[in-house]
């Protein structure tokens, strides 16, 4: 598929600086594109390796531009100049990239809908799924072959379920949420009381409820309260492979990335984020707008807007501070036997005068 940079650049409502006719194959990243893509330019880390580019056409803001002609003087680029490069990057690929048009399949005949479930208009149950008695599905959904939903469950409209995904007995599913494959949400709580020697099963007896507009990754799973619900906020995203255990309460926003596990009863506010293989331990709290940085290790709660890192983990501030003294442990060491050894030879040579003023003082008292 091919566009010219004016036609491109009127679809994203940029202005162009350059060759307008110059003609556009597909859009990649800085790092791949050639001389017949498009790439974007977001931020400074990106402006700084622009010179190395060899794409055709860069999407750039007004602030960069300068800074980008400079960086690419010696290549016959084309810039784009938008509000927004990354959002406008989006809408290029979407055009080199068209999404797959929405079957309309209805009840598939391989599927197994109990006759109690309720199902939406214009929503597909594609072959293999599995729809529980009593369940509630709103319009325009998609439930993908492999999937279970459980009795009871219920879920909005324009939601996503993708193949082998599993909702256990009475969830509650938002609209436009987008669950992905082998996710499981609802599954038991990991509660247990230790008594005469063993461990003995506490009835996971609450639910899930997730809010409108999440993401859930694949193989993500959010375990069922004990009592009363887990709770994952409207328009949080969680990626793959991130565990959030039973009576957590997620706030709206927030964005945990692969691997992040919270232990029960943990609740967070608006706008938090996780990077990758952050633990939390339980009952804690994570104020709005706190970051916390990779594997980091959080024993005690986070005031709203803080960034910890470290495992335990502590504000960035302090913690840097930590890190840089303990990279200076090898040299802080070997200064410190130096040290010892100096210490020692001075008393050494301290205790060997006091004994030689000893000896002159018995002889003058002596004589």
């Amino acid at each position: 598929m091919m566009i010219t940079v004016d036609q491109l650049a009127r679809q994203l409502s940029g202005e162009v600086i350059g060759n307008r006719e110059r003609e556009i194959t597909n859009a990649k990243a800085l790092q791949k594109a050639a001389s017949d893509d498009v790439t974007f330019v977001a931020d400074d880390q990106n402006l700084r390796k622009l010179s190395k580019c060899l794409a055709g056409v860069v999407l750039v803001d007004a602030e960069r531009l300068a800074a980008a002609q400079q960086l690419m003087a010696l290549n016959d680029t084309t810039f784009i100049v938008v509000a927004d490069p990354l959002t406008a990057f989006v809408e290029a690929i979407k055009f080199f990239r068209p999404q797959r048009a929405r079957l309309s399949i209805g009840i598939s005949p391989h599927a197994h809908v109990d006759p109690s479930a309720t199902i939406g208009s214009n929503t597909n149950i594609h072959p293999g799924a599995v729809v529980g008695p009593d369940v509630v599905i709103g319009c325009d959904c998609d439930v993908h072959s492999g999937v279970v939903i459980g009795a009871g469950s219920q879920i909005g409209n324009q939601t996503t379920i993708h193949p082998h995904a599993v909702l256990y007995p009475d969830i509650t599913i938002g609209s436009r949420v987008l669950i992905h494959a082998n996710a499981v949400i609802g599954a038991d709580g990991f509660g247990y009381r230790f008594e005469q020697g063993r461990f003995v099963k506490i009835p996971q007896l609450g639910t899930v409820r997730i809010d409108d507009d999440v993401e859930v990754g694949a193989c993500t799973t959010i375990d069922r309260g004990m009592v009363g619900p887990t709770i994952i906020g409207e328009g949080t995203k969680l990626d793959n492979l991130v565990m959030i255990a039973h009576n957590c309460e997620l706030g709206k926003h927030n964005a945990f990335v692969s691997q992040v596990g919270l232990a029960g009863s943990v609740t967070t506010g608006d706008y938090v984020r996780c990077a990758g293989q952050v633990g939390i331990a339980d009952h804690l709290h994570l104020g709005t707008g706190c970051t916390l940085a990779a594997k980091a290790g959080v024993h005690k709660n986070v005031p709203d807007g803080q960034t910890h890192v470290g495992t335990p983990a502590g504000p960035i501030d302090e913690q840097f501070k930590v890190m840089m003294t303990i990279q200076k442990a090898p040299e802080m060491r070997t200064q410190l036997r130096q040290l010892e050894r100096q210490v020692h030879e001075l008393t050494k040579q301290l205790n060997e005068l006091r004994d030689q003023l000893s000896d002159s003082l018995i002889e003058t008292t002596a004589a």
